[in-house]
């Protein structure tokens, strides 16, 4: 009996030791994130060139014409934004989307990194946390009501090469200054509406299919993205993409403000699990 007796009385203390445990942890994670983030917009910049069209005079008609739509002349060359939405994520599948509401805010600096900060909930479902790439490593981390950690990944090459190329094709609805041509970067013909990007990126290239509007405005973006987000869960290049449903202006640019994208793109398998509207852009 008194074994017994000490067994209860050592149970309470074994669940508040997990429970700061997991709280350091959080923790952690948060000053990770903070970190990245961080590091991503002080980066030291020169002071940004001004656009001028004579830029992308050579570029494929496609490009051409969505950097003439993106950039208005004289615009200041800012290659990182921070970007506030609300929207909605599904943690299901395409039969069972199981959409949760969201509010997220991102800094963007393509191709170097990315910090995707999330907060998800629908009555007493609240899943938060962050995706995140920054000096070549990527790494997720999201809890179940800011308590239980239900996914930690990341540190890999095969993640660090799948968070590189979301960063790189995310660039191009929200920070068409990062992908003009320069080193490392180039622009060829796909179609008439269409125009490849490739990037070169610590010792990887990526590229990514754009397609635009007669007047230039991005429609849709495709690239094979290095994923696992399949039935085998093998890593492998798959489809993966988004489309443009609404552009706005902000301070010389003009973005996408409402996006959807997800595994898939472009097959009967496509499931748009991302949906977002932005309601803040600033550049840096």
């Amino acid at each position: 009996m008194h074994g017994w007796t000490r067994m209860k009385s050592l149970v309470p203390l074994g669940l508040a030791a997990t429970a700061t445990a997991l709280q350091v942890l959080r923790l952690a994670d948060d000053r990770c994130a903070r970190a990245a983030w961080s590091r991503l917009r002080d980066a030291p910049k020169a002071e940004p060139a001004r656009f001028d069209p004579r830029m992308v005079l050579n570029l494929p008609d496609p490009a051409r014409r969505y950097f003439l739509h993106s950039i208005a002349p004289g615009t200041p060359l800012r290659r990182v934004a921070e970007i506030e939405t609300v929207g909605a994520i599904g943690l299901g599948t395409k039969e069972k989307p199981n959409y949760l509401p969201m509010r997220a805010s991102q800094i963007l600096a393509a191709p170097h990194g990315f910090v995707w900060r999330v907060q998800a909930e629908l009555g007493m479902m609240r899943l938060s946390g962050f995706d995140a790439y920054a000096e070549g490593r990527g790494q997720t981390r999201f809890w179940l009501l800011n308590t239980v950690p239900v996914a930690r990944a990341g540190g890999g090459a095969d993640f660090a090469r799948s968070a590189a190329a979301r960063g790189i094709a995310e660039a191009l609805f929200w920070t068409p200054a990062a992908l003009l041509p320069g080193p490392g970067i180039a622009w060829e013909p796909a179609s008439a509406d269409t125009a490849r990007l490739r990037v070169d990126h610590l010792g990887e290239r990526f590229a990514v299919d754009l397609t635009v509007a007669g007047d230039g405005r991005p429609r849709s973006l495709v690239l094979q993205r290095w994923s696992r987000e399949n039935r085998e869960r093998a890593w492998r290049f798959q489809p993966f993409g988004g489309t443009v449903e609404a552009t706005g202006g902000v301070d010389g640019y003009r973005v996408a403000t409402r996006v959807e994208g997800g595994n898939h793109f472009g097959t009967k398998d496509y499931f748009p699990f991302y949906r977002a509207s932005v309601t803040k852009l600033t550049f840096y």
